[in-house]
């Protein structure tokens, strides 16, 4: 193993994973961290495993990082033997967890885990928000999102509402940000069905 950088932050990462050819990046997630941010990157290189270093090992945090692009975790009582076999059988494609976690994982692969308290990155946004969400994104004001849609402000300002609450937004420059980092999240054909 030999390390190719030490960054302070997800920005610095997407730097040295331009410049570089990296196996594995371990994201210390004992701050908290962008779950958004880190999936754009896992998008944009799904060849390094990306390993969350200090997650608390209960069954939604694992589930929530696997959501975002995680590939592997290393819990936050692990000894350094334990981090470098983690993160060398994480290269090789294997996870080693607790049963109740694995399980955990499989229920969420399936429609999503039912007693989970956490239902995604995100709820599902229905065909006309994504549609306002894509208009969001470009930084139209709701007069102008509503002249395209041929809707009142009062629905575009209610349209509104619901995708920053669905998508823990604060504001509309959020939205327009996770626009940008997360196209999937509003992609360009709608898919039939999320009415």
């Amino acid at each position: 193993m030999r390390v190719a950088a030490v960054v302070p932050d997800l920005a610095e990462l997407r730097d040295v994973l331009a410049a570089t050819t990296t196996d594995v990046a371990l994201i210390d997630v004992t701050q908290g961290v962008d779950l958004f941010e880190v999936r754009a990157i896992a998008v944009r290189w799904p060849g390094v495993a990306m390993v969350a270093l200090g997650l608390n090992e209960q069954r939604q945090d694992v589930v929530r990082c696997g959501r975002a692009g995680f590939a592997g975790y290393v819990a936050r009582s692990a000894s350094i033997d334990t981090l470098c076999k983690a993160l060398a059988d994480i290269v090789a494609g294997r996870l080693a967890c607790p049963p109740e976690i694995s399980g955990g994982l499989l229920r969420a692969l399936f429609h999503g885990d039912p007693r989970s308290d956490d239902a995604g990155l995100e709820q599902a946004l229905t065909r006309r928000e994504i549609e306002v969400l894509q208009l969001l994104g470009r930084g139209l004001s709701n007069k102008e999102i509503g002249h395209e849609l041929s809707l009142s402000v009062a629905t575009i300002k209610h349209h509104v509402h619901h995708v920053l609450a669905k998508l823990r937004l604060s504001g509309r420059a959020q939205a327009m940000r996770r626009v940008r980092d997360a196209p999937w999240i509003a992609p360009t054909s709608p898919q039939a069905g999320h009415k």
